[in-house]
């Protein structure tokens, strides 16, 4: 078959990283190829160079069998490169057609023609069965259709080979399944496709093949057929993954959280939480399940002080802390393991070691008299990126240079090292490969086992029933039950996320 990509010995080195080894890639004309590999394998580098974002500093690049040098993406996208990031790149309040013509704008003399925009990007949008509203503004969107924006984006510009990255990590199952139906009849219309991901079930459903990375390095490049997720695992981490968490049972003790008819509104005034109770004990994890939209945002935001209830009663061991600030909440004993990293979890214009204090900052020992203490910081830090294994081991660099799997360690050793009474976290494996998740899943166990009660909201339906000691699941604010993981099947799960009452169920 033609080749429709070679990258052939790619070098790409940074100050004291090398994080392109000598990589060869080929992806075959009308294949989907994954690129998977560890947090800071090397894959993301590997596609910014294909779509001009970065030049390597050796090797070569040949689209369908010709050598190309690029100087930017627009040169990639003259060859017929499109790429979707793992953070869209859409400006907000503009609408579906804006945002798709944007710099490619259609004009009927010098005047910006919109109506052709927009009657342009419905056909193509109908074409690919991508179905959108071209009149519909971004913020409006849910972030599945968000996504399907920016590939309509890259078909707009004549995209014949699509890199997606990460293209899952902020959808829910559902429209998981949507956008691989899409990526199916992208690929039976000639298309080749590029899929960086972590999650292996998910490679394995919508490969042709599999190139296998590893510090910069390719271990392996694998077809579908003949391989499961245990080799692809062993290939990426260099070691047997363990899949299925393994923990002792809870030895549940004094309440730590009580929460008691909660009531909270969302940015629109709109009831998201609606009269919830339920209590979290030392040394257990309280799982929340759900669909993404479903109040679980907002019931974490007023617990940690970064949205105000609207009424009822929040008690952090014994004291009633309703509506207090995240600064009181944190010097109580809670901690916080944001969903969205980048807007709550780092601030990525700084290096990782003052992103490693945030919240501590004012606090022994990181401060001497009115000013930091440097070296204590940076000892803290080093500690930290050794025992949680954030990759690079450069405590200097800015937050927003680490790979997106490795800002979440970041947050996730800072978090868990303040030895918290109460720890709440909200996705916490997003963009996580599975070296990183088993790490985290074992760190959340033994936290546990140290007393620490953890409230754990997650939309990854295996990872809340294998970790979780109780289970409630949210739907419309409201909780629909709560449940022993060990007791209830993955179908009555997924009809409570639907709506359905576990008491109805059981009737049933």
């Amino acid at each position: 078959m033609e080749k429709a990509v070679e990258m052939i010995q790619i070098v790409k080195q940074f100050p004291g990283v090398l994080a392109n080894d000598h990589v060869d890639l080929i992806v075959l004309k009308g294949e989907i190829h994954s690129v998977v590999g560890e947090n800071g394998a090397g894959k993301t580098t590997l596609m910014n160079q294909l779509y001009g974002l970065l030049k390597p500093d050796s090797g070569e690049i040949r689209i369908f069998e010709q050598k190309v040098s690029f100087k930017g993406p627009r040169d990639a996208i003259a060859k017929g490169i499109g790429m979707v990031h793992q953070h869209f790149m859409l400006v907000n309040n503009l609408t579906v057609a804006e945002n798709v013509v944007l710099g490619s704008e259609t004009t009927r003399g010098i005047i910006f023609d919109l109506r052709e925009a927009q009657k342009r990007v419905d056909q193509l949008s109908r074409s690919y069965g991508l179905q959108v509203d071209p009149t519909a503004k971004i913020e409006d969107l849910p972030v599945g259709m968000q996504q399907r924006v920016e590939i309509i984006k890259t078909l707009y510009r004549g995209a014949e080979i699509l890199i997606l990255d990460e293209p899952t990590a902020v959808l829910t199952p559902q429209e998981t399944e949507e956008l691989f139906s899409v990526l199916k009849r992208l690929k039976e219309n000639g298309k080749t496709i590029i899929f960086i991901s972590h999650k292996l079930n998910e490679v394995m459903e919508i490969s042709d093949r599999i190139t296998v990375m590893r510090q910069g390095k390719v271990t392996g490049v694998l077809n579908k057929n003949e391989t499961d997720v245990r080799e692809i695992a062993r290939l990426m981490v260099g070691r047997e993954v363990v899949f299925t968490v393994q923990k002792p049972p809870a030895k549940s003790s004094d309440v730590v959280l009580r929460v008691e008819n909660l009531w909270v509104k969302d940015y629109r005034k709109l009831d998201m939480v609606k009269g919830i109770s339920f209590e979290i004990r030392k040394g257990e994890i309280y799982g929340i399940a759900g669909v993404a939209g479903n109040g679980q945002s907002e019931l974490v935001e007023a617990l940690t002080g970064l949205r105000k209830p609207e009424k009822g009663r929040v008690i952090l061991c014994g004291e009633d802390v309703t509506g207090k600030s995240v600064r009181e909440l944190r010097e109580k004993g809670m901690a916080h393991i944001p969903e969205d990293r980048h807007k709550y979890g780092l601030i990525l214009q700084y290096p990782a070691y003052y992103n490693m204090i945030l919240g501590r900052h004012y606090v022994q020992p990181f401060v001497k008299g009115d000013f930091l203490d440097h070296r204590k910081i940076q000892e803290f830090t080093k500690t930290i990126f050794s025992q949680f294994d954030v990759r690079p081991n450069n405590i200097k660099m800015l937050g927003m240079n680490f790979s997106g799997g490795n800002q979440q360690k970041l947050v996730v050793a800072r978090e868990m090292s303040a030895q918290p009474k109460l720890l709440v976290v909200s996705q916490p494996t997003r963009g996580l490969d599975v070296g990183a998740t088993e790490f985290i899943h074992k760190a959340l166990i033994q936290l546990r086992d140290t007393g620490v009660a953890i409230l754990l909201v997650s939309m990854e339906l295996d990872e809340i029933m294998s970790l979780s000691d109780r289970l409630a699941v949210m739907y419309s604010g409201q909780i629909m039950g709560e449940v022993d993981p060990k007791e209830v099947t993955v179908e009555e799960i997924g009809l409570m996320m639907a709506g359905h009452r576990f008491e109805d169920l059981r009737r049933v």
